[in-house]
């Protein structure tokens, strides 16, 4: 289990399968799946796959998928809002821990 936003508990289950847009509405890709930490009980990474291949040309490749920090996350909904993924990225040049391939 786990909380959303609002405090509300959901399964973890729930999350695969969301579409994943940053804060500026751009498609980021889809949850395949979610990275847990099992002593927190608490979800700390969501694995995209079927990625927006403009914004992640040059970073991934075609077939690969990324794993975002849970703490990116905004908003969980019928949609999963993350902060903006394209300055993410710029930004990961010198952070290679942010998004693993």
């Amino acid at each position: 289990m786990t909380v959303d936003m609002n405090g509300t508990p959901q399964e973890i289950t729930t999350l695969v399968g969301r579409e994943v847009y940053s804060n500026n509405g751009v498609f980021v890709g889809e949850v395949e799946d979610v990275r847990l930490d099992l002593d927190r009980q608490s979800v700390t990474g969501l694995a995209l796959g079927q990625l927006n291949d403009e914004l992640f040309s040059g970073h991934v490749e075609r077939e690969k998928g990324v794993l975002l920090p849970y703490r990116w996350v905004r908003a969980v909904g019928d949609v999963i809002l993350v902060n903006d993924v394209i300055e993410r990225l710029e930004e990961t040049d010198t952070d290679a821990d942010e998004v693993v391939v």
